[in-house]
């Protein structure tokens, strides 16, 4: 009897192994409402950290994902972009000395709240033109 029990066991572990793949696929799970970051450097952690704690503090973000990419120029600085959904919404320009990261990240937290307005009004109008990489 004894000598079941662990083989049972393994039946039962291969047969969960092998099905759950297939019962995961049925289910997705779908995150959302995150703030991204793919910055390298110091000033990008910084604009990630001040930008994800007002972020934090705005209401109705599910659905949106924002995402921070940092491209290094070395020499010249770095260039931050953030996306919403995808879409370029904002880009700035760090150079290689103290810039002013928190107002940056404030302004960039001012025009993703432009953009979510723009994004609900299209929803409820049905006016989806305004979406574009343009702004």
């Amino acid at each position: 009897m004894k000598s079941l029990t662990p083989r049972l066991l393994w039946i039962l572990c291969s047969f969960l192994f092998v099905s759950a793949p297939s019962a995961l696929a049925n289910d997705d799970i779908e995150i959302s409402g995150l703030v991204i970051d793919r910055t390298l450097t110091r000033f990008g952690k910084d604009f990630g950290f001040y930008y994800a704690s007002y972020w934090r503090e705005l209401p109705f973000t599910q659905g949106v994902n924002v995402t921070l990419y940092e491209t290094v120029f070395p020499q010249a600085g770095t260039v931050l972009t953030l996306e919403v959904n995808g879409t370029r919404i904002y880009s700035t320009h760090f150079g290689r000395r103290a810039n002013p990261v928190k107002e940056s990240a404030e302004q960039a937290i001012l025009l993703t709240i432009d953009y979510l307005a723009l994004i609900r009004a299209n929803a409820i109008t049905g006016d989806f033109s305004g979406t574009s990489d343009d702004l």
